[in-house]
């Protein structure tokens, strides 16, 4: 590999605004920020939002309910299509 081509690869740390959380992986993001972990200076990259705080991740996630939208739709225009296309109700 050619030197002075590639970005410094580097222990980091982001930080989720929403809940504080600290997480330490390695990558090749630039910040001016530092943070102090374990007698460690490290760069420091804030984030709005990671799995510790992602609605999916936490279990905080809405499910729909298809089946009665579904069956509100066929409520309001189904009928009426059907009458006006001549198709037969199920």
């Amino acid at each position: 590999m050619r030197a002075g081509i590639h970005p410094e690869y580097r222990t980091v740390v982001f930080r989720d605004a929403a809940t504080g959380t600290l997480i330490r992986t390695r990558s090749t993001i630039a910040t001016d920020q530092t943070v102090e972990i374990d007698g460690q200076t490290l760069p420091l990259v804030a984030v709005d939002t990671s799995a510790a705080s992602h609605p999916f991740w936490t279990g905080s996630a809405r499910v729909l309910d298809t089946a009665g939208r579904v069956e509100k739709f066929n409520a309001r225009y189904g009928q009426r299509d059907a009458a006006r296309y001549g198709k037969r109700q199920r």
